[in-house]
């Protein structure tokens, strides 16, 4: 059913610009979660996650609009390449937290030698 047959018959049709929106929601947030809350290591870590996501969001909608597989491809490998850095941050996160019994990011800052 065409978008138009769609609203006609009074379906509603999610097309292109809805994914998009909801894309650009969700890379808005992650961003304004790393500048508002600088403090928390892990809630920086979920933000940047969060864009990823919502870049992930945008491939497959343009993937699935434009008919082509890559895009859905490339989400995958994005995807993995993510979850590796999430796993690899998480255990550096745990370490220091061992080390120091804090995640803060200033407490981090001194590390800089």
């Amino acid at each position: 059913m065409t978008e138009q047959a769609a609203v006609a018959s009074g379906f509603l049709a999610i097309g292109l610009s809805h994914y998009l929106t909801v894309g650009a929601i969700l890379f808005t947030l992650g961003i304004f979660g790393i500048f508002l809350n600088r403090k928390n290591l892990i809630v920086i870590m979920m933000s940047i996650e969060l864009m990823l996501l919502s870049v992930s969001v945008n491939l497959v909608a343009f993937s699935s609009f434009l008919g082509d597989l890559v895009g859905q491809l490339f989400t995958m490998l994005l995807l993995t390449v993510a979850a590796a850095e999430a796993a690899i941050g998480l255990a550096i996160v745990v370490v220091f937290y061992r080390n120091r019994r804090s995640i803060e990011v200033e407490d981090i800052n001194q590390l800089k030698g």
